[in-house]
């Protein structure tokens, strides 16, 4: 993501084994063109060297409380900050941010910043549910830190669980969220995002698919959620793992995401459709390899028709719908005509319109859309990196609530 204009991020080193995805999370922010300043504990030096901290960051990193005392560093980092990031969050971190301890330089950023704080949390399984850290954790988020939960997998040695540290694009995309935005306008908004590409078999090795990466999926959920929604991500499959710290279900066919969006519909506020579902699937389903021998020169393959998820699920009562429609136009006359026309006969209440070829749109970082109404307004435009289009999004799904 390269935002506007450069932000000034400081990012907290806590002493726990995930500290080496701190590295990559630090890049990201580089990449980005933003000024990064690492504080690092102590015991985060057991796990990442300090050299490797200053050379990713750019700049030197800083650990002691009592350095360059006339500058007032303890003070200033976090006075200067855009935004605060702790990645990763030991229980110990935790503990004490949530007692408001300043013990030694990344306490004393954290008690003067002025912008955002995020917090990644990585631990044992066991640790995380310790009645100790849950408290802790629910003193932090009313206190208005933003928390990128951990996710369920490997942790140290041969134990799995919740607990391992959240993926370095979820983290990056709850920091840009959070300083992009401060209100919590979907405040307890319960919203089902379906995301990345269906696949429907032909036979044990082979199906039909697409190239949605799911990115844009998840910078909507990883956005509703820093704006205060509650939301449950239905994936399909996708280039990139779903987001941390939300209910998350696999649906990786257009039946199993039918099934998966009408189980959960009763319960939803609003439903954003950004999967690319096949509409067709072969009719037959080999269960052996289709060899050509046995299919010859001229192979042919008959096909029914999915279900068309996005009109059933408009026809909800109650739900607020909103569909995608990646188009091949040629311009955006072709695109806004398309868009209105699905909007029309989906009954969607809004419809995001994108242009797509081979290298642009599907699979790609960036996103250029349309969003039009359901009878045929058009609600906005927002180009750019695939969270700045989700932020635009949900400012559509605000004003439609309202």
């Amino acid at each position: 993501m390269r935002e506007a204009s450069r932000l000034r991020l400081v990012v907290g080193v806590s002493g726990g084994i995930a500290a080496y995805k701190a590295v990559g999370a630090i890049r990201a922010f580089v990449l980005d063109g933003h000024d990064v300043q690492v504080v690092a504990t102590q015991a985060a030096y057991e796990f990442v060297g300090k050299s490797t901290l200053e050379a990713i960051s750019h700049n030197p990193v800083y650990d002691a409380l009592y350095d360059e005392v006339s500058q007032v560093r303890h003070v200033a980092l976090g006075q200067n900050a855009d935004a605060v990031v702790i990645a990763p969050a030991t229980a110990h971190t935790l503990a004490g941010i949530a007692a408001g301890l300043a013990p030694d330089l990344l306490g004393n950023t954290v008690l003067a910043r002025r912008g955002p704080l995020i917090v990644a949390p990585a631990m044992h399984t066991e640790m995380w549910q310790n009645a100790a850290t849950v408290h802790n954790v629910a003193v932090l988020r009313k206190r208005g830190v933003i928390v990128v939960d951990p996710a369920a997998g490997a942790l140290t040695g041969s134990d799995v669980g919740v607990g391992r540290m959240a993926e370095v694009h979820s983290i990056v995309s709850a920091t840009y969220a959070a300083v992009g935005r401060s209100e919590r306008d979907l405040d307890g908004v319960r919203v089902l995002i379906t995301g990345g590409g269906t696949r429907e078999q032909l036979d044990p090795v082979r199906f039909i698919g697409n190239s949605s990466s799911g990115r844009q999926a998840v910078a909507l959920a990883e956005a509703a959620r820093v704006r205060g929604a509650s939301v449950h991500f239905i994936s399909g499959h996708m280039d990139i793992e779903p987001p941390s710290g939300m209910e998350v279900t696999f649906a990786g066919t257009a039946a199993a995401m039918q099934s998966s969006v009408v189980d959960r519909l009763d319960e939803t506020d609003v439903l954003i459709m950004a999967a690319a579902v096949a509409d067709y699937r072969p009719a037959v389903v080999s269960e052996r390899k289709l060899k050509k021998t046995t299919l010859g020169q001229n192979p042919s393959i008959e096909l029914v028709e999915n279900p068309d998820i996005l009109a059933m699920a408009a026809r909800h009562p109650r739900c607020l719908v909103i569909g995608f429609a990646a188009e091949t136009a040629e311009d955006d006359v072709e695109l806004l005509a398309l868009a209105r026309h699905k909007a029309s006969s989906k009954g969607a209440a809004a419809i995001v319109a994108n242009r797509v070829s081979v290298d642009r749109g599907i699979g790609t970082a960036d996103n250029d859309v349309i969003i039009v109404s359901g009878d045929g307004r058009e609600l906005g435009r927002s180009s750019g990196e695939k969270l700045s289009v989700a932020q635009s999004i949900l400012d559509v799904v605000v004003e439609l609530r309202s």
